[in-house]
């Protein structure tokens, strides 16, 4: 059989500690995302819709539900030579700790990687986005790149949070620094204004900087030559800087939706965004669906109820409800009298016996997430009324004035927050 020519690695080891409560029980690409899918379902369903068949997922912080997830979804049958396999850390007689960052991962796995394909794509595990990996591959030939990475322009204020670079007419990256905060060097990576695209979405800031979105594509020798020849941890503060100056490095523009689940806020916004009419993520490609775990749910079960700009899951039961710009994801249970405005309320993992878990009757909750298998009493009011901005009360947690309520979390009847 022919070797592919792309073989992708996952890196999925993120403890994501802005996320958290979120993450308090999981990793970053295991938190769900639009009601029933995981972050982890982005990336690997856009390998496969691109036929990259070869995908190694890199684990390491409170992996086992991420496992669990990957084992019983991605199947690859024995003809296509595929797989999606995990690596988990682990004490070796070479390697005795943790991954350190991204580039040691990759390092400490080098084994696995030495028979892959001529190229090797990179991949976060909790990115929201859909990428042609055809037109990258494309890219990446015709401008003879050793490395790839693909670009977004981005406005000054998130430049803190990214790396950025310079690059010339012709996409070769110059110069690159991995998360800048001192404001000289800010203003040295600043994009000429004639190379400025619009202002985004109404936005009153100028996109005056690139931006990597932490998608790197290697000659497969390229990249192996370079976890050699550098000790470094990490590939976007350490490895990419370095390699700059005796590679090609290319910048890959890419036009489409990105974002980087990091934060509460983020993760909250990106929800929000997907009860609109025109998403700027779209779940409902025909063509390219994102693949999840089968469950065999039935249907939503909706009575008495206003529903409104909402992502009702499957196995969810709704009585006498209102509901407005929210996502309700699977098996939820939201009794008579509750009402919700801009929720993410991310379901249960099971029916509940006892009949407790979910809503409880005559709920008022706003501008909140909702872990899984939460129960949330009668007469409860999540609605932030003191306008907390962040802060801890009683276990839940407010970022940004988002409300957060941990996993499995019992909040009391009458309860007022």
């Amino acid at each position: 059989m022919m070797t592919p020519q792309i073989t992708s690695i996952i890196l999925a080891g993120g403890q994501g500690r802005r996320l958290h409560p979120l993450t308090k029980a999981r990793s970053k690409p295991a938190v769900p995302i639009g009601g029933k899918f995981r972050l982890i379902d982005i990336p690997i369903s856009n390998c496969l819709h691109h036929g990259i068949r070869q995908i190694w997922v890199l684990t390491q912080f409170a992996s086992e539900s991420l496992h669990r997830h990957i084992f019983q979804t991605y199947r690859m049958d024995n003809f296509s030579k595929g797989f999606v396999s995990v690596l988990a850390a682990s004490q070796t007689l070479d390697s005795k700790g943790w991954y350190q960052g991204t580039a040691d991962a990759v390092r400490k796995n080098l084994t696995n990687f030495r028979q892959s394909g001529e190229n090797i794509l990179l991949l976060s595990g909790d990115h929201l986005y859909r990428m042609d990996f055809h037109n990258f591959l494309k890219f990446h030939q015709e401008h003879e790149a050793d490395i790839s990475l693909s670009v977004v322009p981005v406005e000054r204020s998130k430049v803190s949070e990214l790396g950025i670079m310079k690059m010339d007419a012709n996409y070769k990256v110059l110069d690159f620094v991995e998360k800048p905060k001192d404001d000289s060097v800010i203003d040295n990576f600043e994009l000429p204004l004639q190379l400025r695209p619009p202002k985004d979405n109404g936005s009153d800031e100028e996109r005056s900087h690139v931006g990597s979105m932490g998608i790197y594509l290697f000659k497969k020798q390229v990249l192996i030559d370079l976890l050699d020849k550098y000790d470094f941890d990490d590939f976007g503060k350490q490895i990419i800087p370095a390699a700059i100056s005796n590679y090609n490095v290319a910048a890959y523009p890419f036009s489409g939706y990105w974002e980087d689940i990091g934060t509460i806020k983020a993760f909250f916004d990106s929800h929000i965004s997907l009860t609109t009419p025109n998403s700027p993520f779209n779940f409902y490609d025909q063509e390219k669906p994102i693949f999840t775990h089968a469950r065999f749910l039935p249907a939503a079960k909706i009575s008495g109820s206003s529903i409104d700009s909402s992502i009702v899951c499957e196995g969810s039961m709704i009585e006498n409800a209102t509901i407005a710009d929210s996502v309700i994801g699977v098996r939820s249970v939201i009794r008579k009298g509750c009402n919700l405005s801009r929720v993410i309320f991310m379901g249960a993992d099971y029916y509940d016996e006892h009949g407790t878990m979910g809503i409880g009757k005559n709920c008022r909750i706003e501008n909140a997430i909702l872990d899984k298998d939460v129960h949330i009493g009668d007469d409860v009011n999540l609605t932030n009324v003191e306008n907390i901005q962040n802060g801890e009360r009683d276990g839940i947690i407010i970022r940004d004035g988002i409300i957060a309520v941990p996993k499995g979390m019992h909040v009391p009847s009458g309860y007022t927050l």
